[in-house]
């Protein structure tokens, strides 16, 4: 991850701008609001990760134009699907440096939070892209299940050997980044699938020297678009989640609201907690507190952010801490 900043912004009612020392608040103590924001923006964004996206999108486009000629030379749908695969792999590997170039662009007055969001974007529509391709291939091989092709076992094997070594070398590239993006999950996900493809390929070919039985090739390009379908389903719906700000793995509110109160006395209630995310290294939290009216608003804000760092790994936290009134706690 890349350089965390942190920036504080206290507001603290008590006592106004331009008030002088000694001079009373026209407020009563217990309607005394405090505003404590920490703005961290932790980027999971460096150049390691850019580069290793453009190397493996450069590997992968290079052997999808060999393995697409060589399927159609040898007549093998598995090869020609697995070359289509690897079409969505290439663009799926581009969109992925693509977006993390963009990402490292710094936040603007139009876009507050940044641009880390795009790599969520990209890997969503990564991930319908495999639906598509996978439709396509289950397609193609039940047209030919009436219309049988003859398919050549030896060019088959060597071209689907060779792309088991390319995709092994690509996925190990991918793999060597940040585990946890998910931009960087769903672009290994493309790869592995293309590499399963390429086993399929392997194994057809074999069955089709030994036996010259044609129909494990359309066998085994199913059995691509299934691995391809699977690996579809869940990068659009982790992707989805966090498009429709919804709630991080482990910031449960009702969890966090129960760890407040554990944690700080001073508390009353905890209430309007509100968890999402950026991107998956980028969960932010807001929140209200309410506390006795004997604690310090400005303390409490912070070690309330200081726990939700250290708990539950928010490095962004917006926390507004208001003093109990006299009748429990303000009207919501």
């Amino acid at each position: 991850m890349g350089n965390v900043h942190k920036h504080n912004h206290s507001h603290k009612n008590a006592k106004k701008n331009g008030q002088k020392d000694g001079q009373k608040d026209s407020k009563p103590a217990h309607q005394a609001h405090g505003h404590d924001h920490n703005h961290y923006h932790s980027h999971g964004v460096n150049s390691k990760n850019q580069s290793r996206m453009a190397l493996a999108a450069v590997l992968t486009g290079t052997f999808m134009v060999v393995e697409f000629i060589g399927g159609i030379l040898s007549g093998s749908l598995a090869l020609m699907a697995d070359a289509g695969h690897m079409l969505t792999d290439f663009a799926a590997l581009s969109l992925a440096w693509l977006a993390f170039r963009i990402a490292k662009r710094p936040a603007d007055w139009k876009h507050t939070f940044g641009f880390d969001r795009f790599s969520i974007v990209v890997a969503f529509v990564n991930g319908l892209a495999l639906f598509f391709v996978a439709g396509m291939i289950v397609w193609e091989a039940i047209k030919r299940i009436g219309q049988p092709i003859e398919v050549m076992g030896k060019p088959m094997l060597i071209v689907a050997t060779l792309g088991l070594l390319v995709n092994i070398t690509v996925f190990f590239i991918i793999i060597s980044g940040d585990k946890d993006n998910l931009n960087i999950r769903s672009a290994a996900l493309h790869v592995l699938g293309d590499l399963l493809g390429s086993v399929a390929a392997i194994g057809a070919a074999i069955v089709i020297l030994l036996t010259g039985w044609m129909p494990a090739d359309l066998l085994m390009s199913v059995f691509v678009a299934v691995i391809i379908l699977r690996s579809a389903w869940y990068i659009v719906l982790e992707a989805g989640h966090i498009l429709m700000e919804g709630t991080p793995k482990g910031l449960d509110r009702r969890t966090i609201s129960a760890d407040m109160h554990a944690q700080f006395p001073e508390i009353v209630h905890v209430d309007h907690i509100h968890a999402w995310s950026i991107s998956q290294e980028r969960p932010m939290i807001t929140l209200e507190a309410i506390i006795q009216k004997e604690y310090d608003i400005e303390d409490t804000a912070s070690a309330i952010k200081t726990r939700l760092h250290d708990r539950f790994g928010v490095e962004h936290a917006t926390v507004e801490v208001n003093k109990k009134r006299r009748h429990g706690p303000r009207e919501k």
